[in-house]
Order: C-alpha cells, then sequence, then structure tokens
C-alpha cells in the first residue's frame, strides 16, 4: 500500500490530535501516512484516505463535509474512512452507544456511502480548552474537569489498526503485529 492520508477538520484541535494518533499508529503500521486539516484540499498522490470532523450540533464541521464533496470523484476510486469525534461528560459511552445525534450526520453518511465508504466510527472528543462565546464557556464550567477529555485512545489505536489491516488485505501485504 502506498500513502495515506489523514485529514480533518477541527475546531479546537482535539479532532485533530486523534487524526494525528491515527495517521502515527498506522506508520507503526508500515504505511506512509500524512496527517493534514482538510484546508490542505488534495487527495492527489494519495492511495487511500481518511477524513475526520469535530461534531457541532450533530453535523460535521462545514470544511470537512465540503472536502468529502470536492473530492467524491477521487475518493471513489481508492479505499476511504470517516470518523466523527464530539461527545463528552459523564455519560459519553451511553451517548456513543444510545444516542444518534453522535453518529456521523446523515447527509455526510450517505454522501460517503454512495461514494464507497470502507467504514466509520465515532470518538468522544474533548471540551475545547480555549472556549470562546457564552455557551462554550457555559459547558465547559458545569463539566467537572475529570470528564473534560473523553478520548479513548486505546479505541482509536485499534481503529486505526483495523485500517491498516483492511489495507493490507486489499493490497496483498501484511500489516505489522500490533504494538498494543
Amino acid at each position: 500500500m502506498g500513502k495515506v492520508l489523514v485529514a480533518y477538520a477541527s475546531k479546537h484541535h482535539s479532532t485533530a490530535e486523534i487524526a494525528e494518533a491515527i495517521a502515527a499508529e498506522l506508520r507503526i503500521q508500515g504505511l506512509d501516512a500524512d496527517c493534514t486539516d482538510v484546508s490542505a484540499d488534495t487527495v492527489t498522490g494519495y492511495d487511500a484516505v481518511i477524513l475526520g470532523s469535530a461534531v457541532y450540533a450533530g453535523r460535521w464541521l462545514k470544511d470537512a463535509h465540503r472536502f468529502l464533496k470536492h473530492h467524491r470523484d477521487d475518493l471513489v476510486r481508492i479505499p476511504f474512512w470517516i470518523f466523527s469525534s464530539g461527545p463528552v461528560g459523564e455519560n459519553v459511552e451511553e451517548d456513543l452507544a444510545e444516542n444518534s445525534n453522535w453518529l456521523e450526520p446523515h447527509k455526510v453518511l450517505d454522501l460517503a456511502e454512495s461514494i464507497g465508504l470502507r467504514g466509520h466510527t465515532v470518538f468522544a472528543g474533548r471540551m475545547p480548552t480555549d472556549p470562546h462565546g457564552f455557551i462554550e464557556k457555559s459547558m465547559v464550567k458545569r463539566t467537572p474537569e475529570e470528564l473534560r477529555d473523553a478520548r479513548d485512545w486505546d479505541a482509536i489505536r485499534r481503529w486505526a489498526d483495523d485500517v491498516a489491516a483492511a489495507l493490507a488485505a486489499s493490497s496483498g501485504t501484511t500489516a505489522a503485529p500490533s504494538q498494543h
């Protein structure tokens, strides 16, 4: 397998950190992975793409949705996956398991599936460390500090390992054994 692009849209850098962890894990698995903000706006030269976005009010960030729409003709020819990040707080696991508001937004998922999406997932997120405006500041203030970062780094690495294994299987190579 050649190069993998991990592209993301992130408002407060939490999704960027998830994307960076995915790219790092792909590299451990022996893949050549680049990680960049969707503003780089290219898939040229990549053999696979992972696209992620933060979710706010049940929606992907506009730049991520725009990237998906803009590159649909390229993505239909290569393997690609999507991920979302968002939920935090006391009941994050239940929210992920039961609350469809945290699933990839239906418009995004429908578009991605029409292009040939290989898989998708939702990761827990992190409260902004630099909240702006009344709503963000209020959310952070009302959330206990120990619940402000719900990201599960092991789950993120396992998902990246699954992607690496799928890419290895499709190219007829073997992924490196997991380090976890």
